[in-house]
């Protein structure tokens, strides 16, 4: 499945975009679990240009890994 969210936009403004659309597909298609997503990206600048991401080395930056949201220990023990 596929969620397209066009047109340039802050960050800010695709975390709340993406949060929309996923909000619809639990309440409007009952959809509770998900998994492996990948969720792609075009980073540009303020005037339109693509840009490129580094790390504090320099070094070009192409993905970003996640095992998941944080798990606090009070999920672990039930508290």
């Amino acid at each position: 499945m596929q969620i397209i969210i066009r047109g340039e936009m802050t960050v800010a403004q695709l975390r709340q975009a993406f949060y929309e659309k996923l909000h619809e597909l639990e309440n409007d298609y009952n959809v509770k679990h998900l998994k492996n997503v990948t969720l792609y990206v075009n980073p540009i600048n303020e005037f339109g240009e693509e840009v490129v991401p580094r790390n504090k080395l320099g070094q070009q930056v192409n993905k970003l890994h996640s095992n998941g949201p944080y798990r606090s220990a009070a999920e672990d023990y039930k508290i």
